[in-house]
C-alpha cells in the first residue's frame, strides 16, 4: 500500500521543499485514512517532529518509512521549539504530527507554527483526518456554523467559567474531554447549559470501537452512569436558542 501511495504522491512532483515546516494530519484511529501526500512528505522530510515518538513510530513502522524522530510536546516546546526552528532555517524539512489527527488543534504544535513564522520561515499543511470536524459530520445536528472550544479545562472552576462564556452562543459547541473528566464535564454543562440540549457523544471516532450517542444532555449523563468511559471523546452540543 506505501508503495502505490508514495508513487502517486510522486507523479505529482510534490517532494518536500528545503526549509519548510510541514504540518501533517494522521488518521484518528483507522490507518486507512492516511492520505498519499502526507506518506510522501514522512518519507521525504529529513525528520518528523511528533507529540509521541513511539505513538508516530509504529505509523512509520506500518508504512515501512525508517525517518529520525525527535519529540515534541508541551512539555519540553520552549526547547525544543528554538531547536528545530534552527535545524529549519539550515535547509532541514520537517513534518510536526500529533499522536492522531491534525495538528495544532488544541495541540501544542500551535506553537512551533507561531515560532516559525515569526522567523519566516515556510509552513505549509497536509490536510486529512480531525476529530472536531468528524464529530460535526456525525452528530446529525445544524452545522452551518460551529465553534471549536477544545479542552474546557482541567478544573471545575474552568469549566464553570468556559461555559459560562458560551452559553448563549448560537452556534454549534465542539468539545474535547478524556474518559477521566467526562462525567464532571457532562455534569458540569448540565448545571451551564441545562438539561435539555441536544447532544452528540462521539468516542473512538473512526476505531473499530466507535460510537456515537445522539440524545440530550440529561441522558448523556445516563449513558456515563450505565457505561463508565473509555476512549478518547468529542461533545458536540446544539447552541443556544435564546
Amino acid at each position: 500500500m506505501q508503495n502505490v501511495l508514495y508513487d502517486l504522491f510522486l507523479n505529482e512532483k510534490l517532494k518536500p521543499e528545503p526549509g519548510t515546516l510541514y504540518i501533517v494530519a494522521t488518521p484518528l484511529g483507522n490507518i486507512a485514512d492516511i492520505t498519499a501526500r502526507a506518506l510522501g512528505i514522512l518519507s521525504g522530510v529529513d525528520f518528523v517532529a511528533a507529540f509521541d515518538t513511539r505513538v508516530t513510530g509504529r505509523l512509520l513502522c506500518h508504512f515501512g518509512i525508517t525517518k529520525p524522530m525527535i519529540s515534541y510536546n508541551e512539555d519540553n516546546a520552549h526547547a525544543r521549539g528554538p531547536e528545530i526552528a534552527a535545524r529549519l532555517k539550515a535547509g532541514e524539512s520537517c513534518a510536526l504530527v500529533t499522536d492522531a489527527g491534525t495538528p495544532t488543534v488544541s495541540d501544542p504544535g500551535e506553537g512551533l507554527v507561531r515560532l516559525c513564522v515569526e522567523q519566516n520561515i515556510p509552513v505549509t499543511a497536509v490536510p486529512g483526518a480531525c476529530a472536531a470536524i468528524t464529530a460535526i459530520m456525525l452528530a446529525g445536528m445544524p452545522a452551518s456554523r460551529f465553534s471549536f472550544e477544545g479542552d474546557l479545562g482541567a478544573t471545575r472552576e474552568e469549566r464553570i467559567a468556559r461555559l459560562c462564556s458560551i452559553a448563549a452562543d448560537r452556534r454549534l459547541l465542539v468539545i474535547y474531554e478524556s474518559p477521566y473528566r467526562l462525567k464532571e464535564t457532562l455534569t458540569d454543562i448540565a448545571n451551564v447549559l441545562g438539561t435539555s440540549r441536544k447532544i452528540a457523544v462521539c468516542r473512538d471516532l473512526t476505531k473499530p470501537t466507535e460510537e456515537v450517542v445522539r440524545t440530550d444532555v440529561a441522558g448523556a449523563l445516563e449513558y456515563v452512569d450505565k457505561r463508565p468511559p473509555r476512549g478518547d471523546y468529542v461533545l458536540v452540543i446544539e447552541g443556544s436558542e435564546s
